[in-house]
C-alpha cells in the first residue's frame, strides 16, 4: 500500500463502458489525461467523495477514503482533499480573504486563529494586498492564486487540479504555470492534474496516466510519454507523427512500408507490423510539385500553417499526412502557403519504431501541442 501518497483502485459502470483503474500517486504531480469521456472526471469525483463507486479502495496514506468491501465512505468534508478548478470556482460575493477562510480545515476555534491562518495563506501565495478585493476585481492569474490558497487551507492530504490553467490567456498562463510548478514542488502533496493541454502536463507533471474508455493504457514519466506513445490519443496529444507500417529487410537495411503508402528506413531488427514515430521538428519541408519515391519522404499539399511561439507548424496532406515544425525565417524564405504542394523529409536516425498496435488509423493527423 502507498503509505505516503494516494492509492486508487476503482471499478464502476459508466454509460458506455466500465471504469476500471488502478494507479498510485506519491509526493508528486500526476497528470491524468485521455480523450473526452474517458473517465477522468469520474475518477476525480470518486476521490473527492462525489461518486460512490461500485467497487474500490481509495487510500490517502493509511487512511481509507473509500473501501467498498468494508463499507467505508468518508463524506467529502472529512476527506481533506483540496480541489482547484477552472477559473478557481470562487464565490463572487465574498472577498479574497473570505474565500480563503471558507476552505479552512480543520476550522480554527476562534476568529483570531482564523484571521491568523488566512493571513499566513495570503502571504504564502503573494496575495495579501488583495484581501479585501472580490474575485471580479482581480486578474485571472490572481484568482488562481486565491483558489490554490483556499485548496491548501484545507490542510489537504491530496490535491486535485481540474484544468486549472485553461481559462487564462497565454501570457498569464505561462506566469501562473511557473508559479504553480514551484508551489507544487514545495508542497510535495500527492496531486492529480487533469488537463487537455500538453504544455500544462509537460510543465507541471512528473508522471502521466492515460485513460481510454475507463482503463489505464499508459503510466509513464513525461519523457517516456513523449518518446513511446502507447495509444492514438497519446500520439495526438503530444503532437508527434505516428504511422502504421510493416518492417522487412531490404538488403543491408530494414524498410518499413507505411500504410497506405510511403517507405521509411529504420534502425530496427524485427520484421512484421510496427508503429513509426517521427518528431515534427525532425521533418524538413521544401517546395516540390513532383512525387518523390525515396524513403523517408512524403509529398502533399499544405493543409494548414499555424504559428506556435518561436516556430510554425505545417500540416502536410500527404499519404499518410505529416506534421512539421518550421522556423519562421525559413518559412518566409520558402514562401510557403496553404494549398502549395511540398515535400516532407526526415533522416533515418530520426525514426523511432514501436510495437504494432499503437498507431492511429491511416489518415489521422496529430494535432498541435
Amino acid at each position: 500500500m502507498n503509505t505516503q501518497g494516494l492509492t486508487v483502485e476503482l471499478r464502476h459502470p459508466l454509460r458506455q463502458f466500465e471504469l476500471d483503474v488502478r494507479f498510485q500517486v506519491g509526493s508528486e504531480t500526476l497528470a491524468l489525461v485521455g480523450p473526452s469521456g474517458a473517465g477522468k472526471t469520474s475518477v476525480l469525483r470518486a476521490i473527492a467523495g462525489l461518486l460512490r463507486p461500485k467497487e474500490g479502495i481509495i487510500m490517502a496514506g493509511e487512511t481509507p477514503l473509500i473501501d467498498t468491501t468494508r463499507r467505508v465512505m468518508l463524506p467529502p468534508e472529512d476527506r481533506a482533499v483540496g480541489m482547484m478548478f477552472q477559473e478557481g470556482a470562487l464565490f463572487p460575493h465574498m472577498s479574497v480573504a473570505k474565500n480563503v477562510a471558507y476552505g479552512l480545515r480543520p476550522r480554527p476555534k476562534n476568529r483570531a486563529e482564523r484571521r491568523h491562518r488566512v493571513r499566513e495563506l495570503l502571504d504564502q501565495f503573494g496575495i495579501a494586498s488583495l484581501a479585501k478585493a472580490r474575485p471580479g476585481e482581480i486578474s485571472g492569474g490572481e484568482r488562481q492564486r486565491v483558489a490554490l490558497a483556499r485548496a491548501v487551507g484545507r490542510s489537504p492530504r491530496v490535491l486535485l487540479l481540474d484544468e486549472p490553467l485553461s481559462a487564462l490567456d497565454s501570457v498569464t498562463k505561462a506566469q501562473v504555470s511557473a508559479e504553480l510548478a514551484r508551489w507544487l514542488s514545495e508542497l510535495r502533496l500527492p496531486t492529480i492534474l487533469v488537463s487537455h493541454d500538453f504544455e500544462d502536463v509537460a510543465g507541471l507533471a512528473n508522471r502521466v496516466v492515460v485513460l481510454d474508455r475507463g482503463k489505464v493504457v499508459q503510466d509513464a514519466s513525461v519523457d517516456d510519454f513523449v518518446d513511446a506513445p502507447a495509444s492514438p490519443f497519446v500520439a495526438a496529444f503530444t503532437g508527434v507523427n505516428f504511422f502504421h507500417g510493416t518492417a522487412a529487410r531490404a538488403g543491408d537495411r530494414v524498410e518499413v512500408a507505411l500504410e497506405p503508402a510511403g517507405t521509411v528506413v529504420a534502425a530496427v531488427s524485427q520484421a512484421g507490423p510496427v508503429a513509426v514515430v517521427v518528431d515534427p521538428w525532425a521533418v524538413r519541408v521544401d517546395p516540390d510539385d513532383e512525387a518523390v519515391s525515396r524513403p523517408n519522404t512524403l509529398v502533399g499539399p499544405i493543409l494548414q500553417i499555424s504559428r506556435l511561439g518561436g516556430t510554425a507548424r505545417v500540416k502536410v496532406g500527404s499519404t499518410p499526412p505529416v506534421l512539421a515544425e518550421v522556423p519562421p525565417k525559413r518559412l518566409a524564405v520558402l514562401a510557403l502557403e496553404q494549398g502549395q504542394v511540398v515535400t516532407a523529409r526526415w533522416d533515418a536516425e530520426d525514426v523511432r519504431v514501436l510495437a504494432a498496435g499503437t498507431a492511429p488509423s491511416a489518415g489521422e493527423l496529430p494535432r498541435s501541442r
